[in-house]
């Protein structure tokens, strides 16, 4: 199966995919070559932080470009007034009597502890496409479930930080 990413997704990573390629990993080649310099490596620690931070760019590197080659691009227009990618909608949940705050974004960028959520999740499935006001049901297993009315929905700007890992 493969990602579903927005155009501006695509961009994102490939701004990465090159900083790292140019910048990241000249600089971890540059600080293996300093620590090895410094001798016996068998208790080298800088050596081994080093080796390990080379590793690590380089397998960002691969997933980077493979998450390019493979993913398939959707688009993130939606309608002024209806949930749709990047907006900022403010939920009221029913059964718990409270108002949460989330931000619709693709799998790769989904994050809980920022409150985006995935287009993928139930509770973005489910209110995609939807207007303020609209009352909607979140399927969870079976027939459970749970219903969100929409409050507020919020055309945010995207800057392009999101999901971005520059070390």
């Amino acid at each position: 199966m493969h990602d579903k990413v927005t155009q501006k997704d695509i961009e994102r990573m490939e701004e990465e995919l090159e900083h790292r390629k140019l910048v990241v990993r000249k600089e971890a080649l540059e600080d293996v070559k300093t620590a090895r310099a410094q001798g016996d490596l068998s208790e080298n620690y800088e050596y081994k932080a080093a080796k390990e931070f080379k590793n690590e760019n380089e397998k960002r590197i691969r997933y980077l470009e493979n998450m390019i080659k493979t993913a398939e691009i959707i688009s993130d227009e939606s309608k002024e007034d209806e949930v749709g990618m990047n907006n900022r909608v403010l939920l009221y949940f029913e059964d718990e009597d409270a108002e949460e705050e989330y931000t619709i974004v693709t799998t790769v960028r989904a994050n809980s502890r920022e409150r985006w959520i995935s287009n993928e999740s139930p509770l973005g499935k489910a209110i995609l496409g939807h207007k303020a006001g609209d009352r909607v049901f979140v399927p969870i297993e079976g027939q459970d479930g749970y219903y969100v009315t929409i409050r507020a929905i919020e055309n945010t700007e995207d800057d392009g930080s999101i999901g971005l890992r520059k070390y």
